[in-house]
Formats: C-alpha cells, sequence, structure tokens
C-alpha cells in the first residue's frame, strides 16, 4: 500500500467516525431538550453502546498502521496542506485515545449523561446535596483519564490539551492571575460609581413565546441559517454541531429578564455561525474542526458581549423590540441599553455580566494547582 492509498482510507475511517460521533452528538442533544422523563435511563445505555463501538474502532491498530504509512511521505510534505494538517491531529488522537481504556469511556459517558438528568433536577431547586456525589463520581473518573493520558506536571495538563492544543495550566496561572486581580478592581471602582435608575423596566414582563420569537428574529439577521440549524430550549444553553447543514443552538428565557434568553440565544448563535462557516467539503476531518475551544468562544463572546450589549446594535433593534413587548414602549432605549450592560457579581456564569462573566470563569481557574480536579480532594 502507498501513502496515497493509506491516506484515503484513514480519510473513510475518520468520516464513518464522525457520523458515529454524530449519532452520539444528536442523542446528546435529545437529552438535553426533549427527552421524556422516563427515557434517561435506556439513554445512559444507549450512549455508553455507542461510545463502546467508536472506542474500539478509534483505537484499532490498523489506524497507527497507516498512519506510518502515510507519516514523511510526499502526500504531507507541505506542513500546511490539508493532508499534513490531517495526518497531524489523526496522529494526535490516535496516541491520546489509546491510552484510555474502553472501560474508562464508558464510565465517563455513563457518569456524564446520569449526571445531566440529575442535576436538571436539582439545579431549579438549589439541591446541591443530590448531585455531589455525581460530580464527585465525574471528577474521580476525569482524574483517572488524566493518569491514563499522562502528562508531565499538572495532571489538569492532560484534560487542557484536548480544547487547547499544548497549553498547559502552568503556562495559564499568571495570565489568570492577573486578569483576576485587574477584574477585581475594576468590579470595585463600577459598584463604587453612581447607578442609572431603572425602575420602569422591573415592572415590565416579557412572555416567553415573543421572547422566542425576537430572539428567532434577530439570530437571522445576524447571520444564523435556520435551514442549517435550531433554536430549543434546556436547562444550560449550549450548541450541537450534528453535522454539516445541522447545527443547533439552545437558551433559556426568563419572563423577568429579557436579555438573558436573547443574549444566550445570540452566544450560541455565534458558535454555531462560526461551525456554519467551516469547510464542510472535508467534514469528518479535522481539517473542518474548530481551531481550538479558545477561539471557539471567542466568536460566541465577540456576538453577545460587543456586539450585542452596544448602543449602536439597540439602536438597529430597539424598534422591534418594543413592537413586539409593549411594556418597552415608555422605557428609553438609554436606560434599556444600561439595564442590559449593569454589573452586579453573579455566580451563576451565564446570567452574569460582562464583567463577573470573566470574574466567575477566571477566579475559579486561579486556585492552587490542579484548577478543578483539586476542588473536590
Amino acid at each position: 500500500m502507498n501513502a496515497t492509498q493509506a491516506y484515503s482510507e484513514l480519510s473513510a475511517r475518520s468520516k464513518e467516525l464522525a457520523h458515529l460521533g454524530s449519532a452520539i452528538g444528536l442523542l446528546h442533544w435529545d437529552q438535553r431538550t426533549n427527552i421524556p422523563p422516563k427515557g434517561h435511563a435506556s439513554r445512559v445505555d444507549q450512549l455508553a453502546a455507542l461510545v463502546a463501538i467508536h472506542h474500539q474502532r478509534t483505537t484499532d491498530p490498523r489506524t497507527g498502521e497507516l498512519l506510518s504509512v502515510v507519516e514523511g511521505s510526499d502526500p504531507v510534505s507541505d506542513p500546511l496542506s490539508v493532508e499534513a494538517v490531517n495526518i497531524r491531529h489523526w496522529r494526535r488522537d490516535y496516541d491520546r485515545v489509546i491510552r484510555i481504556p474502553e472501560r474508562l469511556a464508558v464510565e465517563i459517558t455513563r457518569a456524564t449523561a446520569e449526571g445531566q438528568s440529575v442535576w436538571e433536577k436539582a439545579r431549579p431547586v438549589n439541591d446541591w446535596a443530590h448531585f455531589r456525589p455525581f460530580l464527585e463520581r465525574i471528577v474521580k473518573l476525569k482524574r483517572e483519564e488524566a493518569e491514563a493520558v499522562g502528562y508531565e506536571k499538572e495532571p489538569y495538563d492532560a484534560l487542557l490539551d484536548n480544547y487547547e492544543e499544548g497549553e498547559t495550566a502552568g503556562r495559564l496561572k499568571p495570565i489568570f492571575k492577573r486578569l483576576v486581580e485587574a477584574l477585581k478592581s475594576l468590579l470595585e471602582s463600577i459598584e463604587g460609581s453612581p447607578r442609572r435608575p431603572v425602575s420602569r423596566l422591573s415592572r415590565v414582563r416579557f412572555p416567553v413565546a415573543d421572547q422566542e420569537a425576537f430572539a428567532l428574529h434577530v439570530i437571522t439577521r445576524l447571520g444564523y441559517e435556520l435551514e442549517a440549524g435550531r433554536l430549543d430550549v434546556s436547562a444550560h444553553p449550549f450548541t450541537s454541531g450534528i453535522g454539516p447543514g445541522d447545527v443547533r443552538i439552545t437558551t433559556r428565557y426568563s419572563e423577568d429578564h429579557p436579555a438573558e434568553g436573547l443574549l444566550a440565544a445570540i452566544h450560541e448563535a455565534g458558535h454555531a455561525m462560526y461551525y456554519q462557516g467551516l469547510p464542510l467539503e472535508h467534514w469528518g476531518e479535522p481539517f473542518c474542526r474548530p481551531a481550538s475551544l479558545g477561539i471557539n468562544e471567542s466568536q460566541s463572546r465577540m456576538w453577545e458581549n460587543i456586539v450585542a450589549r452596544s448602543e449602536a446594535f439597540w439602536q438597529h433593534f430597539y424598534a422591534d423590540a418594543t413592537e413586539r413587548f409593549s411594556g418597552l414602549a415608555d422605557v428609553p432605549l438609554e436606560d434599556f441599553v444600561f439595564s442590559i450592560n449593569e454589573v452586579r457579581p453573579s455566580l451563576i456564569r451565564t446570567e452574569a455580566d460582562e464583567v463577573t462573566y470573566n470574574g466567575s470563569s477566571l477566579i475559579g481557574s486561579a486556585f492552587g494547582e490542579g484548577n478543578c480536579l483539586r476542588l473536590l480532594g
């Protein structure tokens, strides 16, 4: 077998695994949006079965043999070529996954799927005690994954590398430390400043059906293609890139706070538009993946915070908003813009303002060695 033939087989294997991953992703999406309450137990079994098959095919020694044929050959001589990019990532993925036992991959899937349904019930009633053992189990399994993958200094590095290739906790900690210090100083200055009264806005109610219609209107104007996606409701907003022509987003609404559902929808639409803009002719290959979690998140937060919180944005959309929500008729644009930019500390990241959103994300990362892996230790 020559290098060209080996590459073709690797590409076919990669696309087959991507289709299997799409089915797994669709089951996860359904569990978080539409699944009947009594369907969670069987869903865990379905996911576990598919993950076992996916792991077996991903760790097939044939993949390692094919990679050895292609590496260093003419088809990948240009390091910036599609072929070279794919080979590097296929090698990285293969070397990582063969270190993780199938048993562990399946256990992590079961633990996270079971924990998801418990968290969704515990969150509205603030029942931390009921959810805690599920979180402890997940953290224990992720520690085991870190040990299986291996690391030089910090267990979290083994997990971080899966999202930000080559990054380490040691390199990020000083950056986070400076950011946290600056954010604390900024927050103190803001808390000591005068606040604009917006009492009229606090008396307005925003029906969920109208919020959903307005959110759809806004995100499609921004560029989210509904024929290649959909907007649903979930306990925590998320984006699922199921496959070409199918990138789904969710949000959650509050009748008291219209910005919560809208900004979350815009945030997720930012992720989704990034997915919709990937080179889909290479779908199923690493070349069609997001560059990193950080780059992916930069797209969502750019639309949410830089665009959707700006006065210019609302100069365009406020007339539409007041037409749909009659209670806004006597609320000046300036008051509304202030209300969605007002800084009030919150421990709930998805409901946090632009300043404390950063703090809630970063302060946890600045806690000692190991970040979240040591929080329960």
